[in-house]
């Protein structure tokens, strides 16, 4: 019998994902927490302040509890010092809540109104808008916040 390939993998096996997605795979898992902390607590922000001024607090939320993810279990074993992470880190994040403010207040007082878009507009908006630094802060924080001992690597 010609020794071919079974078309079912063996019992027992499972997928796994290869260790060089692993990092990224934890960064869009624990900033999706983050994320959910920054868009729900600008519920509340928005009870205390205005709209524009509730998205950049809630981004400010949403970035204490990524630091302590991200830095924990995304990016570990940095050599930076942690002051040197903590500003490294506020400054890519200043261009990803520059972004998100951005296409929030885009969204909600221009798009939306021109498209009749009335249902839970800021929430909506808000929510869409988070997700526009995605990748920007991957590679900010990669690259500047947490960057690796030299020669390791993280793969992705």
């Amino acid at each position: 019998m010609p020794d071919t390939p079974s078309p079912n993998p063996p019992t027992g096996t499972a997928v796994t994902t290869p260790a060089r997605w692993k990092p990224l795979v934890r960064y869009l898992a624990l900033g999706g927490l983050a994320a959910g902390v920054n868009w729900g607590s600008r519920f509340g922000w928005s009870l205390i302040m205005p709209f524009p001024a509730a998205v950049l607090c809630a981004y400010g939320s949403g970035m204490v509890v990524a630091f302590g993810l991200f830095r924990a279990f995304v990016f570990p074993g940095s050599p930076l010092p942690l002051a040197r992470q903590a500003r490294n880190f506020v400054a890519v994040n200043l261009v990803g809540m520059a972004l998100t403010w951005m296409v929030a207040l885009a969204l909600v007082d221009h798009l939306f109104p021109v498209l009749g878009f009335r249902f839970y507009p800021q929430a909506i908006g808000h929510g869409l808008a988070v997700a526009a630094p995605v990748v920007t802060s991957w590679f900010g924080h990669r690259r500047f916040s947490f960057p690796a001992r030299h020669g390791a690597d993280r793969g992705a």
